[in-house]
């Protein structure tokens, strides 16, 4: 049964819940109520269906020829399970989800050790309050100043008044 099958992909409501945002909890605790409205309804059918008594309707329906055709037509009745056509899709997409996660957390262990390297420089170094300029400019190259670009700063040119 079709019903069974999908019944059987468990779904790890405990992780989904670490996941869900705070505004959209109630979001989530509905979704939760209808699957699993949904999958006791599954879980209460029987696995094959309940076989139809074609002699006791013979007996009991007074038009002779109704109860034959009925039970030719529904022996007839093929009823075509949908094709599943979005799990190839949803693999792929959580693959390349699985890979851009890998590449985010390799390029945040670079990150994380680029950071601790400054990190351990700033805990190394002179206190801002004890420092000279040129300890500044040794620590913190960018804060020398360019004396060929700006020749007269902080004052301006004589010339430019």
């Amino acid at each position: 049964m079709a019903g069974r099958r999908v019944a059987l992909k468990a779904i790890d409501w405990v992780s989904f819940a670490e996941r869900i945002p705070a505004n959209q909890r109630s979001m989530f605790n509905a979704l939760k109520t209808r699957s699993d409205a949904i999958s006791a309804k599954l879980t209460s059918l029987p696995p094959t269906p309940v076989v139809i008594d074609w002699s006791h309707y013979k007996t009991a329906v007074a038009k002779a020829g109704m109860v034959a055709e009925f039970e030719k037509k529904f022996k007839a009745l093929q009823i075509p399970e949908a094709a599943d056509t979005q799990t190839s899709v949803i693999t792929a997409q959580e693959a390349e989800s699985n890979k851009n996660a890998l590449a985010y957390v390799e390029e945040s262990k670079a990150r994380i050790a680029q950071y601790e390297a400054q990190l351990a420089k700033l805990t190394n170094m002179i206190p801002f309050d004890q420092m000279t300029v040129e300890d500044l400019n040794d620590t913190f190259p960018e804060t020398k100043l360019d004396k060929v670009k700006y020749p007269y700063w902080p004052h301006k040119p004589i010339a430019e008044l």
